[in-house]
């Protein structure tokens, strides 16, 4: 029997253990395809454009370098390789001359050192590496589709000619599954079989279009951009927490399906937030850069693991986007591409100065109930506008009123800030606000220590800020950005190192609490846990907490409270003063609910105003800066404050509290970045070896000299996505093409698909490379225009099969004389388990389901997880939409090789292990689709066993049976039939499952008859035409 037809796949597809094919040039030696590649590999390490590890002042990658004078001899003299010193030293015998030198473990072999002496021979021209030119058209060679002509041509130079087109019905399934991912029915195969016998161009490109409307589309196409995004629904590290991040993967499937044009698919996800006007959506699109790990253990510096993150973000563009390999100029200038030090780190300046934001994301409806809302309060606001005719100086009046009432604050500047155990680092910021990250600590205390100098203290303020990095912009870094302070203790002493004495405190006040209410959950069976007015933070009580929740929407702004103390205290300059701030509301959870205050600020005054109603803290803040110098939120709280002290507008304000009240709460978030205010920009300085706390020179935010020029205008993150996206970048239009024919091919033109620097070979087929580049460009990026330029070649439309002597000249199909053919990617493999048997829901985006994993696995987890494991249908949907979570990669996807996301991953492995046919056989979804495709082929097989056996093969392979092939399933079923007539299986267990009722069956058809076919599905579906695009 053919071994492609066997019907138990205990092995798949055989990895190729053979010669690697080989091109060699005929004719003059070029620099680009054959002396580059050998300077990159063997020379540049010492002898390139890293100038510290540059040995002997010698440097090969530029021609001014090599043919430099070094004293009585230059390494290359063109024309004259007798004469040049880099002949001479890779002919030397000593091995102190030798070059490469001995202990490089490199060395050169006769036809590289050939190709070195004719190339200094004909004059040792230098030529910009191939990837680093902007891409062309070059002429078609022959007539007819682009892609067929130039591989047509390059085959005639090896004698070769294209394979058979392939079979009709094996073309239509080839089809279906590089476009949506999922297999065809046997209905569908038919109705393409049947249009092709009239026109088989036609039928291609129709069926081709009708695909990219099908929104599974996007679910296939997405896989690959999630792969490099490193997309996961977890945080990594240690504790790796679950995470919301599914609304930027939908993201992804809805602009893939609207064939959002590829440079403004980038440009949204590099720097949505900066658009003009953004949508929510356009948000959301920055969370691609936010999708790497987050450290949340306890007692890092999170200092250390943001740059950590931005480090990430920058091999992840450089994957994406660039093709280049960007990490190896982290900690010094790249050793193979043109990338200096610094030119790196002025790349990650426009990734560093950013916030580690998260936003709310609401649905459709949710936004149109928020425009609403919006739009009725901005009309009772607009009454207020019309009846106050000089508005603007009747509230600048209010504001000095304001400023006047104000008492004399003085900022206390903390030189002690330590969270009580070291779970947390709080650092100070040049507010003299106090910052906490890291750790998302459910309980715990922190104290602050300043000497204030001599005054008098009478009562403290604390003012509780918001900051980018906190969910929702804070002011705390609970689950929905908020925070609750049980206790705040004042202490004070007389010099350093004297007796701290507690302050009585006899009164708080605050901005806003909310409503008194529980805090309960299984982690307080007693609830002991309150939140509520300001008196709970001077109860005596930590369970007690003061949290200022204003509801939906109007929850993140800033606020205050102010505690007076029983005596004013008169400190001396060398008293000291401690506050101590307890919170504990939190749930133990690994933090998860946390309730702790992210950013706070302390002052004193020697005045006292009890009793005084607070203005709302963001007006505050807001009308200490001049009208002209506020943001339109600042503007927005002034006028809002005011409006609200004016008795006259009491009924006006009470309609828009009534409307504000109905805000809705959003049911996802997402995690994205975001624009620091000026105030709080990051500045970005050379690390030395890379290392986060060995900052050296400040850089400015600029890109690489060797690649294409900058845009005019300001040098802001979305200045450098549009760089990035630009029709003058030598690689962005490259890569993409490049990734599309890798998914399609199994393998990329370029086969460093996330490297194409200077150590990437020119690929062979670089003509089809830049003409597809320039097409996508000329096409407005349309991902959909260049799928279909593919899928309707000859090329793409071969044969699989191997010829002989192409599997002897070309094993690895470089030459392009046949068609496609590899196993599936890991999560098709399951989906086409699902599709056959019927089970496949087709539910498009939403949250990620938990799959069934081994007890043991979720046991050894250092968090546990509440791995609610999805029942039917959820559990039945595409593997696009499975929960990921790093630390426990789930085993079906990974014994097929799928990423764990831990890092950006341009191109998936192959490997071939005993375990990818276990799998198959074993695991509880793919033995649930046998039991569904076993009564599936009983119900439209027909009522002979021959029928269904060829309805079965059908089903999974998308072809008709073969003779052989279906024996041996008929031989396999009759087997089984007499195992289980003999007893020897349990027939409900093997047919239907833990199933309480029997499906209805087929008449004519015994629950036997269904346990036989089930192991014969759980053999179809283990298949190798099952399991290979071919």
């Amino acid at each position: 029997m053919n071994a492609s037809l066997q019907v138990l796949r205990l092995i798949g597809v055989g990895l190729c253990l053979c010669t690697t094919f080989f091109h060699l040039r005929v004719g003059a030696v070029e620099f680009g395809s054959d002396v580059l590649p050998i300077f990159s590999e063997k020379c540049f390490q010492c002898h390139g454009p890293d100038e510290k590890e540059r040995k002997g002042g010698l440097r090969l990658d530029t021609s001014a370098g090599a043919t430099k004078d070094l004293g009585d001899y230059a390494a290359v003299v063109p024309g004259k390789p007798n004469q040049s010193t880099l002949i001479q030293r890779i002919h030397h015998s000593d091995p102190d001359e030798i070059m490469p030198p001995p202990e490089s473990e490199l060395s050169l072999d006769p036809q590289e050192k050939k190709i070195l002496n004719d190339w200094i021979l004909s004059g040792a021209v230098y030529e910009q590496h191939w990837a680093f030119t902007v891409p062309q058209k070059v002429s078609i060679p022959k007539a007819g589709h682009p892609i067929d002509a130039f591989v047509d041509a390059r085959l005639e130079t090896d004698s070769l000619s294209f394979s058979p087109p392939a079979q009709v019905d094996v073309l239509c399934r080839r089809l279906y599954l590089d476009i949506i991912g999922l297999p065809p029915s046997p209905k569908q195969v038919a109705a393409f079989v049947s249009a092709a016998k009239e026109d088989r161009g036609k039928a291609v490109k129709n069926l081709t279009v009708r695909l990219f409307k099908d929104p599974k589309f996007g679910e296939r196409w997405a896989r690959p951009w999630l792969d490099v995004a490193r997309y996961a629904d977890s945080n990594g590290f240690e504790k790796d927490l679950p995470r919301e991040q599914w609304a930027w993967r939908d993201w992804v499937i809805q602009a893939i399906n609207d064939d959002k044009p590829y440079n403004e698919f980038l440009i949204e996800q590099m720097a949505g937030d900066l658009l003009p006007d953004r949508s929510q959506d356009q948000l959301i699109a920055t969370g691609f850069l936010r999708n790497g790990m987050v450290n949340e253990e306890g007692a890092i510096i999170a200092e250390q693991f943001r740059l950590e993150g931005v480090f990430d973000r920058m091999d992840c563009v450089g994957k994406a986007v660039l093709g280049l390999s960007l990490q190896c100029a982290q900690c010094h200038t790249h050793k193979f591409d043109p990338i200096s030090h610094d030119e790196y780190y002025g790349m990650f300046a426009y990734l560093n100065d950013t916030h580690e934001a998260q936003s709310w994301v609401y649905s459709k409806e949710q936004l149109d109930l928020i425009e609403s809302i919006q739009s009725k309060v901005k009309t009772l606001e607009k009454d207020i506008r019309e009846k106050v005719p000089n508005l603007n100086q009747e509230i600048l009046l209010w504001e000095e009123a304001q400023r006047k009432k104000q008492p004399q604050w003085s900022q206390l500047d903390f030189h002690e800030h330590v969270w009580e155990g070291g779970l947390n680092h709080p650092t100070k910021m040049d507010d003299k606000s106090i910052l906490v990250l890291g750790h998302p600590t459910a309980g715990g205390s922190m104290y602050l220590i300043a000497q204030p100098g001599a005054l008098e203290v009478a009562e403290i303020r604390l003012e509780a800020l918001r900051h980018g990095d906190h969910p929702f912009g804070g002011p705390g870094r609970g689950r929905r950005g908020m925070f609750s302070i049980g206790e705040i203790e004042v202490h004070h002493r007389e010099t350093e190192g004297g007796e701290w004495k507690k302050v009585e405190l006899k009164e708080a006040r605050v901005d806003f609490a909310t409503e008194e209410r529980e805090l309960t959950d299984e982690s307080d069976k007693e609830k002991r846990r309150r939140v509520g007015p300001a008196d709970f933070l001077i109860d005596g009580k930590s369970q007690t907490g003061w949290m200022p929740d204003r509801g939906p929407v109007l929850r993140h702004t800033d606020s205050v409270a102010v505690v007076t103390l029983g005596n004013p205290l008169n400190l001396k300059d060398t008293s000291e003063l401690k506050i101590r701030l307890q919170l504990h509301q939190g749930r133990v959870i690994n933090g998860r609910d946390n309730l702790q205050l992210g950013r706070l600020r302390c002052s004193v005054t020697g005045q006292t105003h009890a009793n005084t109603p607070l203005l709302d803290h963001a007006a505050r803040l807001a009308i200490q800066k001049k009208p002209t110098q506020r943001t339109e939120r600042e503007q927005q709280a002034v006028f809002r404050s005011w409006r609200k002290s004016v008795p006259d507008f009491a009924e006006i304000n009470a309609r828009i509290d009534g409307h504000e009240q109905t805000y809705p709460e959003a049911d996802t978030s997402v995690l994205h970045l975001s624009q620091p205010s000026p105030e709080l920009k990051r500045v970005t300085h050379l690390l030395d070896r890379g290392s986060w706390n060995r900052p050296r020179q400040q850089v400015k935010a600029h890109t690489p000299a060797a690649l294409h020029g900058f845009p005019k205008g300001a040098s802001t993150r979305l200045t450098f996505a549009r760089w990035l996206a630009s029709e003058q970048s030598p690689l962005t239009a490259r890569v993409q093409v490049n990734r599309v024919w890798q998914s399609i091919f199994g393998a990329g033109l370029v086969e460093t698909a996330e490297d194409f620097g200077t150590r990437a070979p020119r690929p062979e087929y670089q003509s089809i490379l830049d003409w597809l580049a320039v097409d996508l460009m000329e096409h407005s990026w349309s991902l959909k225009s260049l799928i279909k330029t593919i899928v309707t070649s000859r090329t793409y439309q071969q044969d699989s099969r191997v010829r002989p002597e192409l599997g002897e000249m070309d094993p690895r199909n470089r030459l392009l004389a046949r068609g496609p053919r590899f196993r599936v990617d890991a999560e098709v493999v399951r989906d086409i388990a699902l599709s056959v048997s019927g089970l496949l829901h087709e539910h498009i985006g939403g949250p990620s389901f938990y799959p069934p994993v081994p007890k043991s696995m979720l046991d050894y987890n250092y968090s546990k997880v509440d791995w609610q494991e999805a029942q039917a249908p959820e559990r039945y949907r595409r593997s696009l939409y499975m929960f990921r979570k790093r630390s426990m990669p789930d085993p079906v996807l990974t014994t097929f090789d799928a990423p764990n996301a831990d890092f950006a991953c341009a191109r998936r492995m192959q490997s071939n292990t005993p375990m990818a046919a276990l799998v198959p056989l074993n695991e509880p979804v793919f033995v649930e689709a046998a039991r569904a495709l076993s009564l599936r082929i009983l119900r439209e097989g027909g009522g002979k066993d021959a029928s269904r056996a060829d309805y079965g093969i059908r089903l999974c392979t998308g072809r008709a049976s073969q003779a052989d092939e279906r024996q041996a399933l008929l031989d396999l079923i009759e087997k089984q039939r007499s195992r289980l007539a003999d007893g020897w299986l349990p027939i409900d267990h093997v047919a239907f499952g833990e199933a309480s009722v029997r499906p209805d069956l087929p008449e004519g058809t015994t629950p036997q008859d269904a346990a036989a076919w089930a192991i014969g599905a759980r053999v179809l579906l283990n298949l190798d035409a099952t399991l290979t695009k071919y």
